[in-house]
């Protein structure tokens, strides 16, 4: 099966040199890691298109409850919101029905993701879903475009983890939120592999690290941290 170009590119960095990449490290890889390390977490490996059909299961909203998740994001009908890593579209489009004067830009490195976003934005309808082909160093969107960033399940697989935020703080409007939906690492009854999983305190100490300000940690979802951060209103 086809590696991921993600998963590639840390196995060929921890294979030689850091070069400037100086917020990470190399180590031996575990059975579902990359090697790579960031703030003393190993990068879990991607999910591939492969695994459209788990994302999509009918099981998903009695097991993690999104639609709590997606009623708590509270978007107002004119937001632009990136779903970043957003893989089969399961948020994008139920997102979107939120934001009839927005829109809501999809997000994914795998164009296999984004092929099955447009199929699908074309078979419902959704004319306000935009997807774009992003980088594994950063969204690729224009500055102070975006007033919500979400990314539910995903931020732990991103092999240049410092650099998307980075990116996102760009790309946000001063004030504009990050959204981070990742499974409780704290508890051992989610059934979700560990390097899948993030505790709250690894995410704030990642993500604050990058520039945003930490203002919220929600825990009423079954599995999932509902982590809120801001880009400061001034840098």
């Amino acid at each position: 099966m086809r590696r991921p170009a993600a998963i590639l590119l840390a196995a060929a960095l921890c294979a030689g040199p850091l070069r400037a990449e100086e917020h990470y490290g190399c180590g031996q890889a575990s059975a579902d890691g990359t090697g790579k390390f960031h703030h003393g977490r190993e990068i879990a490996r991607v999910m591939g298109h492969e695994g459209i059909d788990w994302l999509e299961r009918d099981s998903r909203e009695n097991e993690e409850e999104p639609s709590r998740a997606i009623e708590a994001l509270a978007l107002k009908p004119g937001d632009t919101v990136a779903d970043v890593g957003a893989g089969s579209g399961f948020y994008t489009f139920r997102l979107a029905k939120l934001v009839p004067q927005g829109k809501v830009v999809a997000v994914d490195i795998q164009p296999e993701m984004l092929d099955f976003l447009e199929r699908r934005a074309s078979d419902l309808g959704a004319t306000n879903v935009q997807p774009h082909l992003g980088r594994i160093e950063g969204v690729d969107l224009p500055p102070e475009s975006l007033d919500v960033a979400l990314m539910v399940d995903a931020y732990h697989e991103f092999s240049h983890p410092r650099e998307m935020l980075e990116s996102l703080l760009i790309a946000l409007r001063p004030g504009g939120r990050v959204i981070l939906l990742e499974y409780r690492a704290e508890d051992p009854l989610v059934p979700i592999k560990p390097l899948h999983k993030m505790s709250e305190q690894q995410i704030r100490t990642e993500v604050e690290a990058a520039g945003f300000d930490w203002k919220a940690t929600h825990e009423f979802l079954p599995w999932q941290h509902f982590m809120v951060f801001t880009r400061p209103e001034k840098p």
